[in-house]
């Protein structure tokens, strides 16, 4: 389900009626994280046990957020996004979902993690690249 961009939905918003029904017809702050999570699976085709084995997560704390009985640090999602093969618009909706800062450019260890999600890089391949640069890594 292809989501249409922000700047698309500011000049809706921006010519809309009133905010409520804005608000209403796009659910506005609904996204909840194992929502995202189950909508990431289904269109990736992806099942989360090999989800949560690629992040290097536990299985039983892996489940736990996928199913919205646990909250996840930002370096659990950012993991996450690794293993889910995200693009850098999907993770920072992840982050968002999971109520962690997007992934600023200006931000040294930030700009090493984005460069690494939109080049496809692995888990494993992003933290050796955040090591060689003196950052903290991920997993």
């Amino acid at each position: 389900m292809e989501e249409p961009l922000t700047e698309d939905l500011l000049a809706e918003l921006l010519a809309a009626p009133s905010p409520e029904r804005f608000i209403r017809e796009h659910r506005v702050g609904e996204r909840d994280l194992a929502g995202y999570l189950q909508q990431l699976l289904a269109e990736k085709g992806l099942k989360r046990a090999d989800v949560v084995r690629a992040a290097g997560l536990n299985e039983t704390f892996g489940y736990q957020i996928f199913t919205g009985a646990r909250g996840a640090s930002r370096d659990k999602l950012l993991a996450l996004a690794f293993a889910l093969n995200l693009s850098l618009t999907e993770a920072n909706r992840l982050l968002k979902a999971g109520g962690a800062n997007e992934l600023y450019c200006k931000s040294r260890r930030d700009a090493i993690i984005i460069f690494a999600l939109t080049h496809g890089y692995s888990l494993q391949r992003a933290d050796e690249e955040l090591y060689r640069f003196r950052e903290d890594t991920i997993g």
